[in-house]
């Protein structure tokens, strides 16, 4: 019988911190979309990276302690380069050619492509309620973006979803990298790998003539540039590795299925759109889903 501590530690702690992971990757969506308004995609994702390496420069006394295997190295190289570096592109040609509902509803994929991945390279096996908890929140994920009303802030959305379809696999190759890493070296250390790697790669391209710099600074896509650099790519991300470190890959993604509905939320707020009667029902079919997915809901109380 465990106790009611060691069900917070192992179980119920990283459930909240994908809670929280899930937040703020969806209010992701929101804030590129508003930076995108004014500054070049290019210029938001490497200031975004530039933010958050700048962050972890004030906690490299943290990190003096850590020996990196010389074995580990082109993996990590390899978990930068699938995220944040690809995985970023993908997402802002994605965000420039459909909404961000649309975008989301995409990220209910990459459950699905864990689950495969990790079966392959990382021997995880899943119950048959784990399976029937999977396929519940992605109808529900599914349902509640369809549900919605079509905007035009979706130029091209077949091309913006492809490109997301795209970033979910670079997200499904990330997620494999770091549970593996996650056995050797802590969450946030791997978090400041990812933002000083994706800051050397983004920076250079400030410089290609295509690219336009912005001559003034603007308020609100500015502070929507900190966001993503301080909660997004490093609260986030941290979150979710220490996650990873915590539960099986295939588990932890499930809660990915949360992202469209947080989106839809934060969109109801911001931008003042409403919810249907449909929308609310496949809101709910959403967290039973991931509810049942997730063994503590039941075992954390034995």
């Amino acid at each position: 019988m465990k106790s009611f501590n060691d069900a917070i530690n192992s179980q119920i702690l990283p459930a909240l911190c994908l809670l929280l992971a899930m937040f703020l990757w969806a209010s992701s969506f929101i804030a590129l979309k508003l930076a995108f308004v004014d500054y070049h995609p290019m210029v938001v994702i490497a200031s975004r990276m530039l933010v958050a390496s700048l962050a972890f420069f004030f906690l490299l006394p943290r990190f003096r302690n850590i020996r990196i295997r010389r074995q580990d190295l082109k993996l990590m190289a390899y978990m930068a380069l699938c995220e944040p570096c690809l995985y970023f592109i993908f997402e802002a040609l994605a965000l420039k050619n459909t909404s961000a509902s649309q975008a989301s509803v995409i990220t209910t994929m990459l459950p699905l492509l864990i689950s495969v991945a990790s079966a392959l390279f990382l021997a995880e096996k899943f119950t048959r309620q784990n399976v029937i908890g999977l396929g519940l929140a992605m109808a529900g994920a599914i349902a509640l973006s369809m549900g919605g009303e079509i905007s035009d802030q979706a130029p091209n959305p077949i091309l913006g979803n492809f490109y997301e379809f795209l970033a979910m696999i670079c997200a499904t190759a990330y997620t494999i990298a770091i549970k593996k890493l996650t056995s050797r070296y802590s969450p946030l250390f791997l978090t400041a790998v990812q933002a000083w790697i994706g800051a050397l790669f983004f920076l250079p391209m400030l410089l290609l003539p295509q690219v336009p710099l912005p001559e003034t600074l603007i308020l609100l896509p500015t502070v929507a540039i900190i966001y993503l650099g301080l909660a997004v790519t490093i609260l986030a991300y941290g979150s979710y590795n220490y996650a990873l470190s915590a539960m099986d890959a295939g588990k932890a993604s499930m809660y990915i299925n949360l992202i469209p509905l947080f989106t839809m939320l934060l969109g109801w707020i911001i931008f003042k759109e409403s919810f249907t009667v449909f929308q609310y029902f496949a809101g709910f079919i959403i967290f039973f889903g991931v509810g049942l997915s997730q063994s503590f809901w039941v075992q954390s109380w034995r």
